[in-house]
């Protein structure tokens, strides 16, 4: 296994995708363990989740850890998640997340935005939706004075770039 080295400076913002062991979509039928497993992280950890689009068998996130260890961040997270669906489904043991995630740290605000256009779009992206204000499980509502209602519908996207997926 390689040694993968990942850089973290304190009020740096950094874009993730973690994705499910054999892309099992197991994330949107269990988004409340979901939300359970990250108030307690959010809780121990000094963190600010920026946007965000959970989908049926990946995540998109923007965060922003501010004193942590990103790894230690997304390692507690997903562990929380595990223990809460083994719980749940009575389970003794099973992956749930594929090893390791992809990470890019957002370098100025024209990053920054393409990553935010990137997360809130990826539900029409995976044909879940064909309107990006329809899906309630993304961070798009949050920023409704930046995307106008027709935002994603009239035009197909095209993402120049590596998100992990």
């Amino acid at each position: 296994m390689t040694n993968i080295r990942r850089y973290f400076t304190e009020g740096q913002i950094n874009f993730l995708t973690h994705i499910t062991y054999n892309r099992a979509p197991l994330l949107i039928d269990n988004i409340d363990l979901f939300w359970k497993a990250y108030e307690p992280t959010c809780g121990i950890t000094d963190m600010n989740l920026i946007a965000w689009a959970i989908l049926p068998d990946h995540m998109h996130m923007l965060i922003e850890p501010r004193s942590n260890n990103l790894s230690d961040l997304m390692k507690r997270l997903k562990q929380k998640f595990s223990g809460l669906y083994r719980s749940q489904y009575h389970l003794k043991s099973g992956r749930i997340w594929q090893y390791r995630y992809w990470d890019h740290i957002i370098r100025n605000q024209n990053d920054l935005n393409q990553h935010l256009d990137y997360i809130h779009y990826n539900p029409v992206k995976h044909g879940i939706v064909n309107k990006p204000h329809i899906y309630v499980h993304s961070s798009i509502h949050k920023y409704r004075e930046f995307y106008p209602d027709d935002w994603g519908i009239r035009e197909r996207f095209d993402f120049d770039g590596d998100f992990g997926e």
